[in-house]
This record gives C-alpha cells, sequence and structure tokens, in this order.
C-alpha cells in the first residue's frame, strides 16, 4: 500500500482550519436580528462592524503574507487562532456598539485575515509542486464551506436557546483548532525532512523566500509593483466584484432578505449552509479546471453565471417559491468562490510564485472591499426601501461587468516553477 505523502496531511489540518476560521467569520449574518433584539443596535450599525471585519480581514491579507515569511507559517496560524479566539470570549461580555465594532470589526477582521485570504496560496506554494491548482481550489472552497456549513446548527441554537450558545460553539471550535495548530502543523516540508508533493518527479526551483525583518515594507513595496501593472487592475476589480456579491451581500444580508418574506431563520440559514455543500463541490472542480484550461475564460463564465443568479434570487423570493430558492441554492453555491483558483493561476503566471501569495493578498484585500460596500451599503439600501431588492439586482450587474474585466486580460507564458 502506497504511504500518504504528509503535504495530504497538512492540506487536511489547513482546511479543517480554514473551515472553523470561516465559521467566526461568517456568523455575523445570523447575529444581526438577536443583536438589534438584545442591545437596541440599529442595523447600519451592526452592519458596520460587520462591513468592517470584511474590509480588515481583507486588507490584512498582504501584510499576514509578510509576516508569514518572516515568522513563519505555523506561529502565524496560532497567533491568527487566539485573536479569533479573544475576541469570542469578549463577545459575552459586551454592552456597547464601540464594543461590537472593535471585537466583531477589529479583532474577527484581523484575526481571520491569514486563514480567509493567503493561507491556502501559502500552503499549495510550499507543499505542492504537482496538483498545485487542486490544492487551492479545495482550500478556496474550505473558505466559503466553513463560512456556509454550520449556520444551521447556530441558528438553531440562536432560535431555541440564545445567541450566547452559539457562540460558546464556534468559541469552543477555536480553542480546539489551536490544539490541532500546535500539535500537528509544519511550516515547510523540509521541517521534516521531505519535499513537496510531486518534486520527487519533477525537478523544481524551490522559490526562494528573502526573510527581510520589516514585513509592512514588503507588503507596501509588493503593493506598488503591483500598481503599475494593467493585469493587477483588472483582477482586483472583478475580485472587488466577487466580495461585494458574496460574502459582503450574500453572507452578510441573504438570511435577512429572506425572513423579510417570511421564511424562518432556521429555513434561511439552511439554505446558505446548503450553498456551502455545492461550493465545496464547484470550487475544488474549479481547482481541477484551472489546472487544464485558460484561467480567464474560467473567470468570464463563473461571473456571468453569478450575475445571471442574483439577478433571479428578489423573483424567486417574491413568487414564494421554495424550489425555486432551492435551484438558486444550488446554482449559486456551485459558484461562489469558484473564482479563486483561477484567479490565484492567472496570478501566479503573471507575478510568479515567489510574489504571487503577496500580490494575491491586495488582490483579495479588493475583494474585501467590496464585501465591506455590500454588507454596509446593503443594510443602507434595506432601511432606505425597506427591501433589499435592488442591492440585489445591482450586485447581479456588477457580476457581468466583471466577466467582461477578466476577459481583457492577456493571455501570457506562466512565470509558475512547474
Amino acid at each position: 500500500m502506497r504511504k500518504i505523502h504528509f503535504s495530504w496531511v497538512i492540506l487536511s489540518i489547513t482546511f479543517i482550519t480554514i473551515i472553523v476560521a470561516g465559521i467566526i467569520r461568517s456568523s455575523s449574518g445570523i447575529f444581526i436580528d438577536p443583536f438589534e433584539t438584545e442591545f437596541g443596535w440599529d442595523r447600519p450599525t451592526i452592519s458596520f462592524s460587520f462591513a468592517l471585519c470584511l474590509f480588515l480581514y481583507g486588507f490584512s491579507g498582504p501584510f499576514m503574507a509578510a509576516f508569514v515569511d518572516v515568522f513563519g507559517l505555523k506561529r502565524m496560524m496560532l497567533y491568527s487562532m487566539s485573536i479569533l479566539s479573544i475576541g469570542l470570549g469578549f463577545t459575552f461580555i459586551m454592552k456597547s456598539e464601540w464594543q461590537l465594532i472593535l471585537i466583531w470589526g477589529v479583532m474577527l477582521g484581523v484575526g481571520s485575515g491569514l486563514f480567509l485570504t493567503v493561507l491556502s496560496t501559502q500552503v499549495a506554494n510550499r507543499w505542492f509542486v504537482k496538483r498545485r491548482g487542486l490544492a487551492v481550489g479545495i482550500l478556496t472552497a474550505a473558505t466559503a464551506t466553513g463560512q456556509l456549513i454550520l449556520l444551521p446548527v447556530l441558528a438553531s441554537f440562536v432560535e431555541n436557546y440564545s445567541w450566547r450558545t452559539a457562540i460558546a460553539l464556534i468559541f469552543v471550535l477555536s480553542i480546539a483548532m489551536l490544539i490541532l495548530i500546535a500539535m500537528f502543523m509544519k511550516s515547510w516540508p523540509k521541517d521534516i525532512g521531505i519535499m513537496p508533493y510531486g518534486q520527487e518527479e519533477i525537478a523544481v526551483e524551490e522559490p526562494k523566500i528573502v526573510k527581510q525583518q520589516n514585513p509592512f515594507k514588503m507588503a507596501i513595496a509588493s503593493l506598488f509593483e503591483g500598481l503599475k501593472v494593467k493585469e493587477f487592475w483588472l483582477l482586483a476589480g472583478s475580485f472587488f466584484i466577487c466580495g461585494l456579491s458574496t460574502s459582503g451581500l450574500i453572507g452578510t444580508h441573504f438570511i435577512s432578505y429572506c425572513i423579510s418574506f417570511g421564511i424562518p431563520l432556521v429555513t434561511a440559514a439552511s439554505m446558505l449552509s446548503f450553498m456551502g455543500v455545492f461550493d465545496l463541490i464547484g470550487t475544488t472542480i474549479s481547482g481541477w479546471l484551472s489546472d487544464r484550461f485558460d484561467n480567464r475564460w474560467l473567470l468570464f463564465w463563473y461571473y456571468s453565471l453569478r450575475g445571471v443568479s442574483l439577478l433571479f434570487l428578489p423573483f424567486a423570493l417574491a413568487q414564494g417559491s421554495y424550489t425555486r430558492l432551492v435551484i438558486f441554492s444550488i446554482f449559486y453555491g456551485l459558484d461562489w468562490i469558484a473564482t479563486v483558483p483561477p484567479t490565484i493561476g492567472l496570478t501566479r503566471q503573471k507575478f510568479g510564485i515567489e510574489k504571487s501569495a503577496m500580490m494575491y493578498g491586495w488582490i483579495t484585500a479588493a475583494h474585501q472591499v467590496g464585501a465591506g460596500v455590500a454588507a454596509f451599503s446593503g443594510g443602507i439600501i434595506y432601511k432606505v426601501f425597506n427591501s433589499y431588492m435592488w442591492a440585489f439586482l445591482l450586485a447581479g450587474g456588477f457580476c457581468l461587468i466583471a466577466s467582461l474585466f477578466v476577459i481583457l486580460i492577456k493571455k501570457q507564458p506562466s512565470k509558475e516553477f512547474v
């Protein structure tokens, strides 16, 4: 029997860790109504704290990539999960709006930054030569699946017990992940005397990571390098719309949108969780496809189909059709973050494997700016119109624009070490 390469063990640990971080960050959608009811805070204020979380976890990405290069992958994973655990612990004693913003905006935003932005790229680049696209697909699938899969359980806890019981569940999960990372995670294959998966069969130049002492300078320098390149702007612009149309809008406001049509909380959360199951399938397949097909055309179709599905959603809800809502959940779930593997692939092709993690970190920052804009403006649109319809219609239109952005990217020879 052939021995399993340890790279797949690292992949599994990272997969579970990303899922837990995703659960923590995305659980915000469950708590909008409970926080409104118990504390009397208005929806724009609550939406602002969750928008700040999305914004900060995106903008922390490139800095996290630099910190990983300086301090090591395992250590940064421990630091980040610790911040998440502490933030969840503080949630039990918060009383004021500024505490909500500090905890759910700043602490959970920064704490989730490593896991939900550059970690998948870092692990795939360090531990895989062959099947790198597949590895990225699996790990990025975990990002959205983690953000969705436990939502029905958390919603049930909120409905049958209290929001504090739901917080207690994800707090325990964060402590369990700290133990798992401390015991089994490794930063590099050489730490245990092996080579990356596939290097036995393929001669490959190992990327040279220069450990400078100023990670902030490293991150800012990479941003200025990217700003000079047209492809960076096109990828960042399309990813801005990606964030706007997924975690920012669907992740934050989908449950409340469903509730406004009389759909029960647990049912709405189950639909979102249902998307997570199909996201796992869709994004893994996308990773497999990104190893084999032109990543630009993959993105073109992903954004186009997502735009059509978002334009369809308000009419499905208005007609009160559970069947159509299930169809939307399946279709949208397959496309939730299928955009990530080909976006990472294009970033790696343009900037090379050495710079790809940090460059992708900045592109992800644009993603989270879009997410933050949608999370906050969704609350404003609801307050003005007493409906989310225009938020979802606008997001669908933006996705169609993103499909045009990616097709403008010039096809070029890969700079990957393959």
